[in-house]
């Protein structure tokens, strides 16, 4: 539940007291402040208001690592638990996901648009008193883009859609994880969600929160006098920048009852008029077919290439070789082939199985005139996550060799240097 106590400041003052006034009722294990504790496996923790615990002093783990930009943020973590309160606290959720055992605290701090300075003392005080420190409000403000620096052109370096001309087959899931992977090697990645009216990018990511709106003070007044809006992308723990329909409105199960037009126009907005951040990837997780979403992407947009997804089945390849098809009548590159769901190793004999066939990745491959990025298998693990929004939390080798081929791919399709117009 909500704290009602929540204000502008991570501890209102009379948060502060009440948790001050508990500090007496720690159980201490037989101390003379109080009665031995009941639960002697249990770290004694201060009271918890919020959601928010506070070690006490007495049994505070001692740490010796050292606190600087360049600390790892999942070791420091590790060494000082109080750590992962403290990056909350400037928004960093970062500490328990699958990136941050490749980050520092200055590269997830300018992920996220903060200062590192702020961050690093308030570690440090946490450390030595056993508390969260105060967090100033401007401390915990991004510092990305403000509306007044959007000038119509924004600096993103690739454009990467993902397709699959047949549905189930785990485009978004393979979207979710190349972006991961980029995010492990410290690239600034964002995601446009084209599934309009199927969007799963927020599920996958435990997104809710509606977009905000800014307005754009540099384009012209709409004909009624009001300004254009500017939509903010949401940003995800690992600090992956999103937008996607689901994220226009408050109910997740809101049904998007738009034709095609309104479709394609509503994915060049999602392009046009948000306040990107400069990225380094910009991944479109795109619906299945070769109609109207499709269409405005490889169309309309300035795309590098395309990754396909398909998966080890005879009426899926055919599908998916349709898409192909498209791409190549386009004359645009396909990167590279993802076969998802390719099979699945018992967790108990360690034997595999293709559950639903042979692979034919290598065919798709072929026709495609691209590399196999990666064959995946069926994992449990990674579906539970998903469904539970956590999909950040998914720390596997496959997410870094589809990164990785990636951007081979990317390098072998080269495109014009230039600033991408999105006007």
């Amino acid at each position: 539940m909500e704290c009602p106590l929540r204000t502008g400041e991570s501890h209102p003052p009379a948060r502060i007291a009440r948790a001050r006034s508990l500090v007496s009722l720690v159980c201490t294990r037989g101390g003379a402040s109080g009665p031995a504790c009941p639960h002697p496996a249990r770290l004694p923790l201060v009271a918890e208001e919020c959601g928010t615990s506070r070690f006490t002093r007495e049994y505070m783990p001692h740490s010796t690592i050292e606190i600087t930009p360049q600390s790892n943020i999942r070791e420091l973590v590790a060494s000082l638990p109080i750590a992962a309160e403290v990056l909350t606290q400037f928004g960093l959720g970062c500490s328990g996901c699958g990136v941050s055992k490749y980050e520092t605290i200055a590269q997830g701090a300018a992920a996220h648009g903060l200062r590192a300075e702020p961050i690093i003392a308030a570690l440090a005080q946490a450390r030595l008193s056993g508390f969260v420190p105060l967090i100033a409000n401007e401390d915990r403000l991004s510092h990305r883009r403000a509306p007044g620096s959007f000038s119509g052109r924004a600096k993103i370096a690739h454009v990467v859609p993902v397709m699959s001309g047949k549905g189930g087959v785990g485009k978004s899931l393979v979207t979710a994880l190349l972006a991961l992977g980029l995010r492990r090697r410290n690239l600034r990645v964002g995601i446009l969600d084209g599934d309009i009216t199927g969007p799963s990018i927020p599920k996958l990511f435990g997104l809710r929160e509606p977009l905000a709106i800014e307005a754009d003070p540099n384009a012209p007044k709409t004909p009624q006098g009001n300004p254009q809006p500017l939509m903010l992308p949401a940003v995800t723990r690992s600090a992956i920048e999103i937008v996607s329909s689901n994220l226009l409105t408050d109910k997740e199960d809101t049904a998007m009852i738009w034709r095609g037009p309104i479709v394609s126009g509503v994915i060049r907005q999602f392009y046009e008029q948000v306040l990107w951040s400069d990225l380094d990837v910009l991944l479109i997780d795109l619906p299945p077919g070769t109609s109207d979403a499709p269409l405005t992407v490889l169309q309309s947009l300035p795309i590098d290439g395309v990754v396909l997804v398909t998966m080890p089945q005879a009426l899926a390849t055919m599908i998916v070789r349709k898409a192909a098809n498209l791409i190549h009548q386009l004359k645009k590159p396909i990167l590279g082939v993802v076969e998802n769901m390719s099979y699945f190793v018992a967790p108990d004999t360690g034997v595999r199985y293709d559950v639903f066939g042979p692979s034919y990745a290598s065919r798709v491959a072929e026709l495609a005139g691209a590399p196999v990025l990666a064959t995946l298998p069926i994992d449990p693990k990674k579906a539970m996550l998903a469904d539970e929004g956590r999909v950040e939390e998914i720390d596997d080798p496959v997410c870094d060799e589809l990164a990785a081929h990636l951007l081979e791919a990317l390098a072998a399709h080269p495109k014009p240097k230039e600033t991408i117009s999105i006007i």
